[in-house]
């Protein structure tokens, strides 16, 4: 099988496109070039306004976990390998630290805040085979949902619409949080076959997805599945960002959707958004 991967995203309105501070990133997996791949490994990640630097952290999670971002680093999705990789992640935040700070203010968000990113990792394998699978890890509200002929087989982490919150779990800098971060880590499992997609959305997409899957869920995943170019996505959020009932309406915050979509063949067309 062969995978077809995009991401959309949007800043929040008012914001300009490098305000955003979600990051998201993927690719197949071969094992000699020229071969078909036999898996793919993709990350969707949220920094957090408040943090300290959140962009760069969000940068060097996404570079040391995606195989298309050139990761030396990658971990294995157990929990003893992300602890390792979050206990690296934050030596290296550290080593790159700025050596002087524009003010004490500065300094003790540094210090005393550091940064945090919710996170969604995710390995494909066994697209060589006859049964491929999804293995996933996560902290916080960033969700994968999986998706057969427009229905809903699997959302991980199990989240439903009352638990989106202003404090949800993440990967955080700070060395005080490594245990917590092991402990809370969540992992997932699932089988795939031709035709499935997999879609990764940041907090105020997943919680608009998941309110609206529960009024017409057909409805959802088709609009979802045939996005083709940025602009429609970006004018799908701004539509959502302003519906009438408040109740219904998407966070304006940060949005960020993955969406692989497995392939029994090679795609026909290659369609490139300028």
């Amino acid at each position: 099988m062969q995978i077809q991967m995009v991401v959309f995203s949007a800043p929040k309105a008012g914001s300009a496109p490098g305000e955003w501070e979600d990051r998201a990133c993927g690719g197949a997996v071969t094992g000699r070039p020229g071969q078909h791949p036999s898996g793919a490994r993709l990350i969707v990640v949220d920094g957090a306004t408040e943090a300290y630097d959140a962009q760069r952290w969000v940068d060097q999670l996404v570079t040391s976990f995606a195989p298309t971002a050139g990761a030396t680093s990658a971990p294995r999705l157990e929990r003893a390998a992300m602890r390792a990789w979050f206990a690296l992640m934050q030596d290296r935040w550290a080593l790159e630290s700025p050596g002087v700070f524009d003010s004490v203010i500065e300094e003790r968000k540094f210090t005393e805040v550091g940064s945090f990113a919710t996170l969604l990792g995710c390995e494909v394998d066994g697209l060589d085979g006859r049964e491929p699978r999804w293995h996933a890890v996560a902290l916080g509200d960033t969700v994968l949902f999986h998706v057969r002929d427009c229905r809903l087989l699997a959302t991980f982490p199990p989240l439903g619409p009352d638990d989106f919150g202003s404090r949800p779990e993440g990967v955080s800098t700070l060395r005080s949080r490594l245990d917590r971060m092991s402990d809370r880590l969540l992992i997932g499992r699932g089988t795939l076959a031709a035709g499935d997609c997999l879609f990764a959305a940041t907090d105020a997409m997943a919680h608009w997805i998941i309110r609206a899957a529960a009024r017409d869920e057909e409805m959802v995943w088709a609009v979802l599945s045939a996005i083709a170019h940025p602009v429609v996505f970006g004018r799908l959020v701004d539509d959502q960002r302003r519906v009438g009932n408040r109740a219904e309406r998407m966070k304006n915050d940060d949005v960020t959707l993955l969406r692989l979509r497995l392939l029994a063949d090679d795609p026909e067309l290659l369609v490139t958004c300028l």
